[in-house]
């Protein structure tokens, strides 16, 4: 059961998955880590708490996740690992990756666009020594990044996470792709697996080592995890049942807005990333597919990919909007099943439940 990823020990094969903005910061990170799973720290936005935020956005961003990563380090005390969440499309994604590794991180994993350098970024920080991971949407995706990897950096992916199209947040899939899952057609994530495990075999084979693959998006139980990993995976990726704990770094009226929510509650949006994501219908979607959502007033340039003047809202705000519980204006990213999350626990009574519904399956 436990797995072994650069040298480090999962005593539970459970990965919390990062979201941002301050839904995933270190009491989360930390408590899942201390838990002996992979705890993760979003790294978009994280300072926007820090007094400076408004004045120094990039400064606040970095200074706070260097205390983030060392903050859940410290409340693991040893177990499990603490991971950061980076994405390719912000601007601030190498002096992210940078940060976290001088700080200590144990794992990088990145999304939202193809980590293509993130072994040249690591390479950077040679005191650092921490695993490399990208989050990819199928077998093509992550057989194109151990082929860049191997040939730029003589390297391959220390573990991969794949995401199907059931995931919360921006997903590697089209609009239309993301729609029919939404309407109960997903893509079986058990197919995109075994596309997954095809394209690291060459990869495996060459460095004479495993590349363990983690599932996500629709896993909804230690039951999904156990059948999954019967199929090769190595184990599975939470997020949204994480949002309604106690640890969770999200404000209180954000965890309410998931425990209300039903599944006809929830949508397909189109994020700024140029991703289509899954979220709550919050008044914000609303105007937006109303088209009464005012354009950005400003921009932060938080990403590389955004045009604030055609833009249909900026993100940044938005998700800072919804880890502060302001529902008018709030971006409240979930999963597809987040309408069957109805109570408030703790980041230990949800991984003794997955371990529980786990050891049921065998």
């Amino acid at each position: 059961m436990a797995v072994t990823i650069r040298g480090k020990e999962l005593t539970l094969p459970i990965l919390q998955g990062g979201m941002g903005v301050g839904v995933s910061l270190d009491r989360l990170a930390g408590a899942v880590a201390a838990c002996g799973g992979m705890g993760t720290i979003s790294t978009a936005m994280c300072g926007y708490r820090e007094p400076d935020f408004a004045a120094d956005p990039k400064g606040a961003n970095l200074r706070a996740l260097a205390r983030q990563v060392q903050a859940a380090k410290a409340a693991a005390k040893g177990a499990g690992m603490v991971a950061v969440n980076a994405m390719v499309a912000t601007t601030q994604y190498a002096d992210s990756v940078r940060t976290a590794l001088r700080a200590g991180v144990d794992a990088v994993v990145c999304g939202a666009g193809l980590p293509r350098d993130l072994p040249g970024i690591a390479a950077q920080v040679p005191e650092s020594d921490a695993a490399l991971a990208p989050i990819v949407s199928g077998g093509r995706a992550a057989g194109l990044i151990c082929k860049l990897w191997d040939r730029h950096h003589g390297r391959v992916p220390d573990f991969v996470v794949l995401e199907g199209p059931l995931a919360g947040g921006h997903l590697g899939f089209s609009k239309e792709e993301a729609r029919e899952a939404q309407a109960g057609r997903p893509k079986p994530l058990g197919t995109l697996l075994r596309e997954v495990m095809e394209a690291l075999a060459p990869f495996r084979e060459k460095y004479g080592r495993d590349i363990p693959v983690f599932v996500a998006g629709g896993v909804e139980s230690g039951a999904d995890m156990a059948r999954y990993m019967k199929a090769g995976a190595a184990g599975a990726q939470f997020a949204t049942r994480f949002i309604a704990t106690e640890e969770c770094d999200a404000g209180e009226c954000y965890k309410q807005r998931l425990l209300d929510a039903r599944a006809e509650d929830i949508t397909i949006v189109q994020s700024p990333v140029g991703m289509p994501g899954r979220a709550l219908r919050s008044p914000l979607i609303q105007r937006v597919e109303d088209g009464t959502q005012p354009r950005p007033d400003r921009c932060v340039n938080c990403l590389s990919v955004c045009d604030p003047k055609t833009a249909p809202y900026c993100i940044s705000r938005a998700l800072i909007a919804a880890a502060r519980g302001d529902w008018e204006n709030g971006l409240f990213f979930c999963g597809a099943n987040a309408g069957n999350v109805s109570r408030l626990s703790t980041v230990r009574e949800q991984m003794d439940q997955i371990m529980r519904e786990w050891r049921a399956a065998q």
